[in-house]
């Protein structure tokens, strides 16, 4: 490092280290909290940040580098000397610098857009959350454990400290159920896209057919079918419609988008026509939805009497296979080979078409299964309840870090994104914001978070 450099990233920790210990006493004074504890958590916040940095990040003490002999060191030093330092480290770090122009973008437009956003409050919380980021951009440069992780799980505890810190009752046992509940919905429906964007796919018909099972199930409820057999068509549907996706988009290499597109309009119409024959409308369904149905999925719903909504639960053993499954399993060693090159995986002889239609195949399971879970949580049966889910899923996947192009990433990311993403949404509904509104700053954020994650080479490149 040169000189020049380890100075000024001695200055911006110690400039974040006293913005930090400032923050915390102005939110204390707000809070109106005893001015002893204000100064203890201060100096304690300044003193956690200067240590984080000097840790992470550089070394109070500067040492020049011993392999490089004295005349290297000259000219390097009259080499940088020649250099503006403040364009060099843009141009080096011109994402992140982008990044943060875009939050302080957004932050100028919630000001507008939201009456009484501005304040002290939020002020403090986007600097934690600034800082939080800064963090997983340091530790993304320096550290060499999994970075991805490291930035996930610094996102997200950033935005939790804001909406905890900016909105009354965020920390609320029912609010923290609330996001749990909807953060699980989203999770599992993410679980087939994680594993098609591993091998470098997309499947744009998931939320086509998370509404087809909703509407579906309520409808075959609603003509007498039993319900734990309507409930078994529903997830058949979906493993036939992953097979034809798999199949098709198999043999039309490079369409994978386009077809699972097509096949979930078609899934979308079909499934509308079929529920119209008997009734007066194909849009929506109402009828009485079981009660083992409703206990799985509605935020009241308990587990042998314990008030956690089982659907939590699903989520977590799902998660907890899927994640030791990638890693530890034979079948998760090939599906990153066939994900990240495809030529030395068949000289391996694995299948790139079994695994293919296979992981199609889940996420057609998994996309009717959360369509069905769904019915339990609205009570009623609605075409257009997966809409959201075109856009959050891909979302989650690549918040999370998981590299759209294959091959890198895996379940555990995603989980981070969900939880992310899920975070971001109760934040947004909480200052009031419309649906549209909310989607339109889902995107602006996505933007600096995945930007976080694009300079890392992709997998083939670091074969």
């Amino acid at each position: 490092m040169e000189k020049r450099i380890f100075n000024f990233s001695k200055g911006l920790g110690i400039f974040f280290a006293v913005a930090a210990g400032i923050g915390t006493a102005v939110l204390g004074y707000v809070d109106r909290t005893d001015w002893i504890q204000v100064a203890f958590y201060s100096v304690a916040v300044t003193a956690l940040v200067l240590w984080g940095w000097h840790h992470f990040s550089i070394k109070w003490s500067y040492k020049l580098s011993e392999k490089k002999d004295i005349s290297e060191q000259i000219d390097a030093i009259e080499e940088s000397a020649k250099r503006s330092l403040f364009w060099e480290l843009i141009s080096r770090n011109w994402i992140a610098v982008t990044g943060f122009l875009l939050l302080l973008a957004l932050f100028i437009l919630l000001c507008f857009l939201v009456p009484g956003f501005f304040s002290g409050r939020t002020v403090v919380s986007a600097i934690i959350f600034l800082g939080f980021l800064i963090l997983a951009f340091v530790a993304y440069k320096f550290l060499n454990i999994n970075r991805s992780v490291i930035i996930g799980v610094s996102v997200l505890i950033g935005l939790f400290i804001i909406g905890s810190v900016s909105i009354d009752g965020f920390l609320s046992i029912q609010n923290i159920k609330s996001m749990l509940v909807f953060a699980s919905f989203l999770g599992l429906a993410t679980i087939g896209q994680t594993l098609v964007v591993m091998l470098g796919g997309l499947d744009l018909s998931i939320p086509f057919l998370i509404g087809s099972s909703n509407l579906g199930l309520m409808s075959m409820i609603s003509l007498g079918v039993p319900p734990w057999l309507a409930f078994i068509v529903i997830l058949v549907f979906g493993i036939l419609v992953g097979l034809f996706n798999g199949l098709i988009s198999f043999n039309l290499q490079g369409q994978a988008l386009i077809v699972t597109l097509g096949v979930g309009f078609m899934c979308v119409g079909g499934v509308q026509i079929l529920v119209s024959l008997p009734t007066v409308t194909g849009g929506t369904v109402f009828g009485v939805v079981p009660d083992w149905l409703k206990n799985l999925a509605s935020l009241n719903g308990k587990f042998f009497g314990l008030p956690i909504p089982p659907v939590i639960l699903i989520w977590i053993l799902a998660s907890i296979v899927l994640i030791v499954g990638m890693r530890h399993t034979k079948w998760g060693r090939n599906l990153y080979a066939v994900g990240g090159k495809r030529l030395s995986a068949d000289r391996l002889s694995i299948s790139e078409r079994v695994y293919w239609v296979g992981v199609f195949v889940i996420s057609g399971f998994t996309s009717a299964a959360t369509g069905a879970m769904l019915l339990g949580w609205s009570g009623g049966g609605f075409i257009g309840v997966g809409d959201q889910y075109l856009f959050l899923t891909v979302a989650a996947v690549a918040v999370g870090g998981t590299s759209l192009l294959g091959g890198y990433g895996g379940y555990g990311y995603t989980v981070i994104g969900c939880l992310a993403l899920q975070v971001i949404s109760t934040f947004l509904a909480g200052l009031g914001l419309s649906f549209e509104g909310q989607q339109f700053i889902f995107g602006l954020l996505i933007l600096p978070l995945v930007a976080l994650y694009s300079r890392a080479p992709h997998i083939r490149e670091q074969i």
